[in-house]
């Protein structure tokens, strides 16, 4: 599958803000197998936890541009991974458990 998608307005890059400070945010994001995240733009640097879940996608909004390119990956409960700021996109669990993470993104 290799699609764009448009969701207005965007979102945030969980589905819950569990924390703010002046130094982090700190997100959950829990989807079921075949959920979609809202469109959100990724502004800060930030990192993934994985809690659950076996297979996510990225799928870029066409506001990101005709370069973005829609991304798969298996995921393991454990796993965490820094990501640079810069994209638009949704979260596609393409798997078939539910999905969850804590994503913490670091302000400057």
């Amino acid at each position: 599958m290799n699609d764009k998608v448009s969701n207005a307005p965007l979102g945030g890059v969980g589905t819950k803000l569990l924390h703010e400070d002046d130094k982090v945010k700190i997100w959950e994001m829990k989807l079921a197998p075949g959920e979609d995240s809202p469109a959100h733009r990724h502004e800060l640097e930030h990192i993934l936890i994985v809690i659950d879940g076996d297979k996510m996608a990225a799928v870029p909004n066409v506001l990101a541009g005709p370069d973005a390119q829609y991304f798969e990956a298996d995921v393991q409960p454990g796993n965490w991974y820094r990501q640079k700021r810069g994209g638009i996109d949704v979260a596609r669990n393409v798997g078939t458990k539910t999905f969850h993470e804590i994503l913490i993104e670091i302000k400057d």
